[in-house]
């Protein structure tokens, strides 16, 4: 049966390569390859500062990626619920699941960090609340709105006619959405999905304000104990691009291999 055309919103991050990319001479490569030889040179004609910056970040990229995980999880969680939510026909879940969206989806990621970690201390509750537990709810919050969406204009994108053909077949409404719809939208949804967390890679430099040691605060730190700004943060702009372009390529990867077994 035929899928609907579907519109998904890509948000803030790197590009995922395309087929067209898959050169030696694409865009992702001469990124890649370029960032790669800089931070070779300038460690290797200038091992102080900028080797010894190097050997500094590794804690950083750790946490880094730890609040990445952690929160792409989590936010993935809340956006499956806030999807169904949104396509539910129960009229206070949909309600609920919309509000949510427009609410979260209009406050800065920023803004947000600030309230859960400082706003939200003077309650009881979250007053020991560590500030990468903090840093980890609130971008799960925040980006959990833009998966809700993601998921769902990837299920809205299958076709009725499947979901129709497995309550013929005695399916129940949930074995319907987990074995029949979400399974076929997941190809649809994955792109996107990759891109937002590219973003939220990105984004994650934010929680260095709550003093999470990531790589944008040991850049800083090296930066303010040796005075070497320039030179920290260009070593921490090259890492951050390295790692963004390795995962880009990572989701291509997945989104290839999905399209190799959708063909075969």
């Amino acid at each position: 049966m035929s899928k609907k055309e579907v519109n998904i919103h890509v948000g803030d991050g790197a590009a995922i390569p395309s087929k067209k990319d898959r050169g030696l001479f694409s865009a992702w490569w001469i990124s890649f390859i370029g960032a790669v030889a800089i931070i070779i040179y300038l460690c290797m004609t200038e091992p102080d500062p900028y080797l010894d910056i190097l050997k500094f970040l590794p804690d950083g990229i750790l946490v880094t990626f730890q609040v990445t995980i952690y929160s792409i999880l989590l936010s993935l969680v809340i956006g499956l619920v806030t999807g169904l939510g949104r396509l539910s026909r129960n009229r206070f879940f949909n309600l609920i699941a919309s509000t949510y969206v427009e609410i979260i989806r209009g406050i800065p990621l920023l803004v947000q960090l600030f309230y859960i970690y400082y706003a939200l201390g003077k309650f009881e509750l979250f007053s020991n609340l560590p500030p990468l537990a903090a840093a980890v709810i609130a971008m799960a919050i925040c980006y959990g709105a833009y998966m809700g969406e993601v998921f769902r204009a990837g299920i809205d994108s299958i076709d009725h006619g499947q979901t129709e053909a497995a309550r013929t077949l005695g399916f129940n409404r949930s074995q319907t959405m987990f074995l029949v719809v979400l399974p076929q939208a997941w190809r649809t949804i994955l792109p996107p999905v990759g891109n937002e967390f590219i973003a939220l890679l990105k984004d994650s430099s934010l929680v260095s304000i709550l003093a999470v040691a990531d790589i944008l605060r040991r850049g800083r730190e090296f930066a303010s104990e040796s005075f070497y700004y320039f030179e920290a943060f260009t070593m921490v702009a090259l890492v951050y691009l390295v790692i963004t372009l390795i995962l880009s390529k990572g989701v291509s990867r997945m989104e290839h291999k999905l399209n190799y077994y959708e063909r075969h």
